[in-house]
């Protein structure tokens, strides 16, 4: 299912630092996102339509100031694309469910995928892993 709401709905159903963030490609200062110290274990997921984005048991401390994983847990649910806004290239990470902005990804994360998924604490939301 893809989610197809007009900027309006948008600004209606996310607050406005989750609408920068997601809807018009802003960035979260660095360290002060709710999910960077996170060590719980379960699934992050998009915080504009749900979709499952990222697992807790991929996630690590890069030191960048944002939450980081080493990969997205299903490739299909996210899309890359270049940026080179700012005077840089960098690769753009977008929910494939929404088109939300979720960060970037770069080549310099650990093994196994030497991979970093660099992602907006306001772009995710958290759902703990039911322990019973």
């Amino acid at each position: 299912m893809v989610v197809s709401k007009t900027d309006e709905e948008w600004k209606r159903e996310l607050d406005a630092q989750q609408y920068r963030v997601l809807r018009k490609k802003a960035t979260e200062p660095a360290f002060t996102g709710k999910h960077l110290h996170n060590k719980e274990k379960g699934i992050y997921v998009c915080a504009a339509c749900g979709a499952q984005l990222f697992s807790s048991d991929t996630k690590y401390d890069s030191g960048s100031g944002w939450p980081s994983f080493w990969t997205a847990l299903a490739k299909d649910n996210i899309d890359e694309v270049p940026d080179r806004t700012l005077g840089m290239e960098r690769v753009e990470i977008l929910c494939k469910n929404c088109g939300s902005h979720l960060g970037h990804v770069f080549d310099d994360g650990p093994q196994p995928t030497g991979m970093r998924y660099c992602v907006n604490s306001l772009s995710l939301n958290f759902k703990k892993k039911d322990t019973k």
